[in-house]
């Protein structure tokens, strides 16, 4: 099933997410439908809060990067609970984009190289190292889990030439080709 993409501006961006336990209720379902409404978007990278629930949730597939980017190819992953436990001090600056902040794309620096610990949806427990595009994948949709968003990486003057855009994307105006959920709708 596809969810609606919450945009910015809903209050479950901003919230610190939930790690849940492996009880919770009917989670390969609700990992299929974040993969299922990820590829309805052409996003490559998806988290529990863009779809409203405040739990520590993601899923990715950077396969379709892996031409341009080898790490990416055969990258599929969800992700529970994950914790990123090492970061290289080596930063690259690239541009992104967020299904959340849909027209929106500047450059953040992220580390080059991260390791990270998590649960796969059957439970089991992983320690990966991810590099290159990859790593700004899981790093970016990490920090949705944390109640951030990438633009709170930019300049002030960065987020300032792009607050005509944050006021559409808040007042429900943005276009975007998928299911949304804006504040106030």
């Amino acid at each position: 099933m596809i969810l609606p993409v919450y945009l910015y501006g809903q209050p479950v961006l901003r919230k610190e997410a939930e790690n849940i336990s492996k009880e919770y209720p009917e989670l390969k379902q609700l990992v299929a439908n974040m993969y299922e409404t990820m590829y309805n978007a052409d996003g490559v990278g998806l988290a529990a809060p863009q779809v409203g629930l405040s739990i520590r949730v993601l899923v990715i597939d950077a396969d379709v990067l892996g031409d341009d980017c080898p790490e990416c190819k055969g990258f599929k992953r969800a992700m529970i609970n994950p914790e990123i436990v090492e970061r290289s001090e080596e930063e690259v600056a690239m541009e992104e984009g967020c299904l959340s902040l849909p027209g929106i794309h500047e450059k953040v620096s992220r580390s080059k190289k991260i390791r990270v610990k998590y649960f796969d949806e059957n439970w089991e427990e992983h320690d990966e190292v991810v590099e290159d595009f990859a790593a700004r994948v899981v790093q970016h949709e990490c920090e949705h889990l944390t109640g951030h968003v990438f633009i709170d990486n930019i300049s002030a003057i960065r987020r300032q030439l792009n607050k005509g855009k944050l006021n559409n994307i808040i007042k429900g105006t943005a276009r975007c080709s998928y299911r949304i959920k804006a504040v106030g709708k």
